[in-house]
């Protein structure tokens, strides 16, 4: 029996993986520093100063914001604040995806998302006093902008990398973001730690921090963005092409059907990266009101977590060779159920317990990730690349919404973030059943694409 020979990428196509890296670099600066460690701390503590402004910074709220008269927990503001960004997403970045399909000129569409996310992430700076509304709606804008950057992203893996070298490629990514966003958290612990000989206070050095997040994703994109403008679209918009978007979000919809094992993926994907997401997202601002660590703390977890990360994800990769990233995707998803019945029970400022703890998430946060976005890449129809990445992209990064739904209404409901982090474990457990029964060789070729040597 033959056996089909292994594809392995071309010089250019090297060249042009070895520019396409460094925007995971460049945006991981966002990513890490400010929506995973301080963003969310920070504008809980401006949301708990208006509720409560006469407690102490660190005093628990009980009153609530008023938001078009309905009454919000301060502390499950940014949570709300997620699920928002993302309903959002979930709506405008499908149309994103399409029309970035059909364009000649897809750099110009990612060079233009990333400057306007890069622009709303630096000025997050501007954030102080109660103005919490400026964060929200900062945070909502870089959050999209950065999805839809994404979008572009992903789809040009899948044209500059033949399917064998999918999780190799995609693994190294997220490795370059894990070494992006932990060069600029080291800066950062270093200006949080010596705020005070800079003549800054310590939501000054915060403001900082975030316009350095939004200068380093802007300036590293130049790398990208200059490697890869050889890159052309599929096809020129067609003027049939710029009306009818709600047709466009049917139709994106509606195709699912003909891709049955894409859709399950999706699907599993939606419930276990929510969980994920939400892991990520919430750590922070779990670690600082409910473990009563402090900034630089939490800086050094993330910072961890980064560095830990890299390594897991090039393990992740050389085990996905070898057993399949569908298997190993699986697999990760009962290690996150262990770290999250593990972080429920960490008593309070125990900060080796806790950094232990990060050491886990890193460790199967590297590899769960990468492996995800390669797997999906072989389940995306030939020619529809950015318009079935605007259906991932809703859910990466970030930008879930079920989870931190869930987490923001526990929180709501018990003012405890261990109930909250808890009720996380259905996400996984519904994950792992979903990702079970997938068929994914079936799955690939009814896209019409090849599947690699191991799925």
């Amino acid at each position: 029996m033959r056996t089909r020979t292994v594809q392995v990428s071309s010089p250019q196509q090297l060249r042009l993986q070895r520019s396409w890296y460094w925007y995971d670099w460049a945006s991981a600066s966002y990513v890490t520093v400010t929506a995973a460690v301080l963003f969310s701390p920070y504008l809980t503590s401006i949301a708990n100063k208006v509720a409560c402004p006469t407690l102490p910074s660190d005093a628990a709220c009980n009153n609530n914001l008023h938001i078009l008269g309905i009454g919000v927990a301060p502390g499950s503001l940014v949570p709300y604040l997620l699920t928002l960004s993302t309903i959002i997403s979930a709506v405008v970045l499908i149309f994103v995806g399409a029309i970035v399909d059909r364009s000649s000129h897809p750099l110009r569409y990612l060079a233009g998302f990333t400057y306007v996310g890069a622009v709303a992430a630096g000025g997050m700076v501007a954030i102080g006093g109660t103005d919490w509304q400026l964060g929200v709606g900062l945070a909502i804008l870089a959050n999209l902008c950065l999805g839809a950057a994404l979008i572009v992203y992903s789809a040009i893996m899948i044209r500059i990398t033949p399917p064998d070298d999918r999780d190799y490629v995609s693994s190294r990514g997220w490795a370059y973001g894990y070494l992006g966003g932990g060069t600029l958290l080291a800066a950062t612990l270093v200006l949080l730690v010596t705020h005070g000989a800079l003549g800054l206070d310590k939501a000054g050095a915060v403001r900082v921090a975030f316009l350095a997040a939004g200068v380093w994703w802007g300036l590293f994109a130049i790398i990208p963005l200059r490697g890869l403008r050889t890159l052309n679209g599929t096809r020129p918009v067609q003027p049939r092409d710029r009306i009818g978007g709600f047709r466009q979000l049917r139709t994106t919809f509606a195709s699912l059907r003909d891709y049955p094992q894409t859709k399950r993926f999706l699907l599993a994907y939606l419930f276990y990266n929510d969980g994920m997401q939400t892991v990520i997202a919430s750590a922070s601002l779990y670690g600082s009101k409910q473990l009563k660590f402090s900034d630089s703390e939490l800086v050094v977890t993330i910072l961890l977590v980064q560095i830990v990360a890299f390594f897991g994800a090039m393990g992740f990769a050389r085990l996905a060779a070898r057993y399949g990233a569908h298997r190993m995707i699986y697999s990760s998803l009962f290690l996150w159920t262990l770290v999250v019945c593990l972080a429920c029970l960490l008593p309070e400022r125990q900060l080796a317990l806790w950094l232990l703890l990060a050491s886990g998430i890193g460790l199967i946060l590297g590899g769960s990730q990468s492996l995800s976005r390669s797997l999906y890449s072989g389940l995306v129809p030939a020619g529809r690349e950015s318009e079935f990445f605007s259906l991932y992209q809703a859910m990466e990064r970030g930008t879930s919404w079920l989870g931190t739904l869930v987490f923001g209404l526990v929180f709501q409901w018990f003012r405890d973030y261990r109930y909250s982090i808890v009720a996380l474990l259905i996400f996984f457990g519904v994950g792992a059943i979903l990702l079970r029964g997938l068929r994914v060789r079936e799955g690939i070729v009814a896209a019409g694409n090849t599947p690699p040597r191991v799925v």
